[in-house]
């Protein structure tokens, strides 16, 4: 059984790390992700996933391709600074 779960540690700006947990691993492998600038809310209190406390979560769209459900990361310009605020 393939894993369902990413585990993020992004650059935020705050300096601090922070993990992130995602359930996209049936559409992204990893690699895809490095290096790419994605949405995340971070002022979420932690959540317990598989017994790690996820602090936040990447933004996604939900679509039906072919009758199955996939998700697609929302991602911003390489240019946005880490932390970035949107508005």
């Amino acid at each position: 059984m393939k894993k369902k779960l990413l585990k993020f540690i992004p650059d935020d700006g705050t300096g601090v790390d922070r993990v992130i947990l995602s359930g996209i691993h049936d559409t992204y492998e990893p690699e895809e992700l490095v290096g790419k600038t994605l949405i995340a809310i971070t002022n979420l209190p932690p959540r317990k996933m598989m017994g790690i406390d996820s602090c936040g979560m990447i933004i996604s769209s939900v679509h039906h391709e072919e009758g199955a459900k996939k998700f697609h990361c929302l991602m911003v310009d390489p240019h946005f600074s880490a932390g970035a605020k949107l508005y």
